[in-house]
């Protein structure tokens, strides 16, 4: 199959584009498919999930539901997690590195519509790509947007709105997400570890 190559970083016809809502179709029925199997059964979502994204590491796993856009833009790597309510607007590449955490109701969408009122009557858009890095967690219901970078072992708070890119080995949070603090090594004694000290 041909797919329709989408212009980065500039404005592009995205909508009433009949080559690209018609690629747009095709993945969503197969994001469809995939919603419809049973959340145990790993074997055929396994099978659909190697059907929608452009490439998947080892143990990545999608908690359905899952939609995307075109699905070839998105590119997992190994131990990937993503829990329900996962929405990826795919029209710029996503990637994800390894062991990258995705809590409920995340949506990371690449796609911009143009501001001027004229433009985006007529269907015009960018697409700018995100990048995450390995060893990141998303939490839940945080929005990450258009052109960002997620550097390596990152947490990104719940409900936050990532506008910028965010460096390696902080936690950020907020609306806008801005960097509250570095990670350390006192983290790894944040919480008793079960069954210890007794």
């Amino acid at each position: 199959m041909k797919k329709a190559k989408v212009p980065i970083n500039c404005l592009f016809q995205a909508c009433y584009n009949p080559e690209l809502e018609a690629e747009i179709s095709r993945c969503k029925e197969k994001c469809f498919q995939f919603n419809q199997l049973s959340p145990n059964d790993r074997e055929n979502q396994q099978k659909l999930l190697k059907e929608i994204l452009g490439g998947m590491g080892e143990n990545a796993i999608f908690t359905p539901p899952f939609w995307c856009d075109y699905g070839y833009n998105i590119f997992v790597g190994d131990f990937f997690y993503a829990n329900h309510n996962l929405i990826i607007t795919d029209g710029a590449k996503v990637s994800f590195g390894n062991h990258v955490f995705v809590a409920p109701n995340c949506c990371f969408t690449t796609a911009e519509h143009a501001i001027d009122p004229q433009q985006r009557q007529a269907g015009m858009e960018v697409a700018k790509p995100i990048t995450v890095g390995n060893n990141v967690w998303i939490g839940a219901g945080a929005t990450i947007l258009a052109g960002v970078t997620i550097g390596d072992n990152s947490v990104i708070g719940a409900g936050s709105v990532v506008t910028k890119s965010i460096p390696n080995d902080v936690i950020a949070v907020g609306v806008p997400c801005k960097v509250m603090r570095n990670i350390t090594e006192e983290d790894k004694y944040r919480y008793p570890i079960y069954g210890e000290n007794k």
